[in-house]
């Protein structure tokens, strides 16, 4: 009992184990349990509050992902687990007009990314089409770019970029996309973006990189969604999930 009291008192912050000793004098008359069983439920109480200033609505606020698993974790922003939330490493690719683009040119940017491939006969036509509903929709919102990265840099030159761009009305300072180091394109995909699922299983790194999946990316460069870019409801909802991530912003 000796020992349960003393760690009790341990965990007491300073400012509780005065207003305990005022308690005390309070509750003179009651047994050494009694007073204990008190002391607990002080502590409960204060250990409740102060996880519920570490909640998060999870209504308004999406959640991040830190991993291929993509499990959902919603992060209080007071709480040593936000400091290590995954982020998007620094990378150098060229976009359609052979110009330079970097993690800094999405510094402060909502951004959806995905990949794909220009000669691609599946399902990248249907991923152009509706990465261009987003384009449309925030096409005067400068806080939202988009960013398609080709799984075929060999092929996909910058000048193969830019007529399938201009073939697509993709408008440049709204929507890059950038061809570079084969490896590079590669371990974002993979280690950056988590958006190789065969990778997860394989762990082949010669494999062909290829997902219907659009990644939203937070200002701060963080994994804050993923939906499937082939399915009309799925862009649907990661345009409402855009607009959460501008007002939390605000």
């Amino acid at each position: 009992m000796k020992v349960l009291i003393k760690r009790a008192r341990k965990l007491i912050p300073y400012k509780l184990k005065l207003e305990i000793k005022e308690f005390r004098y309070l509750v003179k008359g009651l047994s050494r349990n009694d007073y204990l069983k008190i002391i607990l439920i002080i502590l409960l109480t204060f250990f409740i509050s102060c996880k519920e200033t570490n909640k998060v609505n999870k209504e308004t606020t999406l959640p991040f992902f830190n991993s291929a698993l993509f499990t959902p974790e919603w992060i209080a922003t007071d709480t040593p687990e936000y400091l290590d939330i995954h982020t998007i490493p620094a990378f150098s690719l060229l976009n359609q007009e052979g110009k330079s683009v970097t993690k800094k040119t999405y510094e402060g940017k909502i951004y959806v990314a995905d990949f794909f491939f220009v000669s691609c006969p599946g399902i990248c036509p249907v991923l152009e089409k509706n990465m261009s509903k987003i384009q449309e929709k925030f096409k005067e919102d400068k806080e939202v770019l988009l960013l398609s990265h080709t799984v075929m840099p060999t092929k996909d030159s910058v000048s193969v970029l830019k007529k399938y761009a201009l073939e697509n009305d993709i408008v440049s300072e709204k929507w890059n996309l950038v061809t570079g180091n084969k490896k590079e394109i590669y371990d974002l995909a993979r280690k950056a973006y988590f958006a190789d699922e065969d990778f997860v299983k394989t762990k082949d790194e010669d494999a062909f990189v290829h997902t219907e999946n659009f990644i939203l990316i937070d200002k701060k460069g963080r994994i804050r969604g993923v939906y499937n870019g082939t399915i009309s409801l799925e862009v649907e909802r990661l345009i409402r999930h855009i607009n959460l991530l501008k007002k939390e912003g605000e």
